[in-house]
């Protein structure tokens, strides 16, 4: 098992499309096979910083779903709505 960590920080006054197109994106990588679990946050103090967590049975299974046509058409629209580019952290158990 692996852990995903993507950090995003949201441009000015987009905080409401971001949320509609996250939802979306990450509810597709639900149905995706090789998914366990997922978790969003916000940083304290600061609602435009975000973090996704995320559980994969393999790095292999990540990857195929990293590199799918339909996330990066799902990227192609939340990448605007981003201050930066998005920020990804492969973790495992130590």
């Amino acid at each position: 098992m692996i852990y995903v960590l993507i950090e995003r920080e949201i441009a000015e006054d987009l905080e409401s499309t971001y949320e509609e197109a996250a939802l979306k994106l990450l509810t597709n990588a639900y149905q995706t096979t090789g998914f366990v679990e997922g978790h969003t946050f916000k940083e304290q103090g600061n609602p435009l910083r975000r973090f996704t967590l995320s559980k994969w049975r393999s790095i292999l299974h990540w990857q195929q779903w990293y590199n799918s046509e339909e996330r990066r058409d799902q990227m192609s629209q939340l990448a605007p709505i981003l201050a930066h580019e998005e920020r990804i952290t492969i973790l495992e158990h130590t």
